[in-house]
């Protein structure tokens, strides 16, 4: 793999970036990775976790790569790249991120990287955590998850291939579309799923008391809620546009159940119901 990309930055000492750097150090010819982050204390966690090559210094992790690999939230992005570019971004680069939209890093990375001739492809790893931070990394999280590409400013192919085959390498599974058919895509299976999840935890823990009543079920439904806020505001507000028609759905989905309750509707509510297992049986892979 150090043949494709032999030199890669990752900027952002997050749960992807970390993991991302770890995965990488795992391969069996692993290119040189440097990664960069501004707090001291994540610099010191991927130190204290193996990672080699860890500076706040920008110039530094960014002379000489092939690759950069954006793992900081997307409202972030642009100022970075204006910063990487002023700290010398090799112009025979190409740029990339992990973030949970796709529409807006190409509307905002793409001309500022156009001067210099710098391609950018989007990317992005349908892995994480409801655990944030350094300290979550882990080198495996990617085995097995779809790994979503973007190359709607038409990046050279050699270039699409090769960023292909990097996350191949470390275990995704990888589909290109276009930003806005990703963003349609990750609204109706990720992010609205997230925001039910929250719905569940504000609602059946009103009295966070009763939880220690709860079982998997609550626990089950309610895990993603524990996401950063901060993140998934920025994520849920970058893909509204998105979001709003399928959560439309869900609210008269729920009326549709609540409407049969009221009526006390057996039949209604067991073909509901049963709609509802019949589609979660289906998913391939099984959670």
């Amino acid at each position: 793999m150090s043949d494709i990309f032999p030199r890669i930055a990752i900027l952002g000492g997050g749960l992807l970036g970390g993991s991302l750097a770890l995965a990488l150090a795992s391969l069996e010819k692993p290119p040189l990775v440097r990664l960069w982050a501004r707090r001291t204390a994540t610099l010191e966690e991927a130190r204290r976790r193996g990672i080699g090559n860890v500076s706040d210094h920008l110039a530094l992790v960014l002379e000489g790569v092939d690759l950069v690999v954006l793992a900081v939230p997307v409202g972030s992005m642009p100022e970075l790249v204006t910063a990487a570019l002023a700290a010398g971004l090799p112009g025979t680069c190409l740029v990339t991120d992990v973030g949970s939209v796709k529409q807006t890093p190409h509307q905002t990375l793409a001309p500022l990287l156009a001067p210099k001739s710098i391609a950018f492809i989007g990317g992005h790893p349908m892995a994480g955590s409801e655990r944030v931070g350094m300290a979550a990394a882990d080198a495996r999280l990617f085995e097995g998850s779809a790994c979503l590409l973007t190359n709607d400013d038409a990046a050279p192919a050699a270039l699409a291939d090769a960023l292909e085959q990097l996350w191949q390498s470390i275990g995704c599974q990888t589909t290109w579309m276009s930003a806005a058919a990703h963003d349609a895509l990750v609204a109706r299976i990720s992010h609205l799923p997230h925001i039910l999840a929250a719905s569940g935890a504000r609602t059946c823990l009103l009295d966070p008391s009763l939880g220690r009543f709860g079982g998997g079920g609550l626990r089950d439904t309610t895990r993603v809620a524990s996401g950063n806020p901060d993140m998934w505001a920025e994520i849920l507000i970058e893909n509204r546009h998105s979001i709003v028609g399928p959560l439309r759905e869900s609210l008269a989905d729920l009326e549709a159940i609540l409407a049969s309750l009221e009526a006390g509707d057996e039949p209604r509510a067991r073909a509901w119901l049963a709609s509802a297992k019949q589609r979660r049986d289906l998913l391939i892979p099984p959670l």
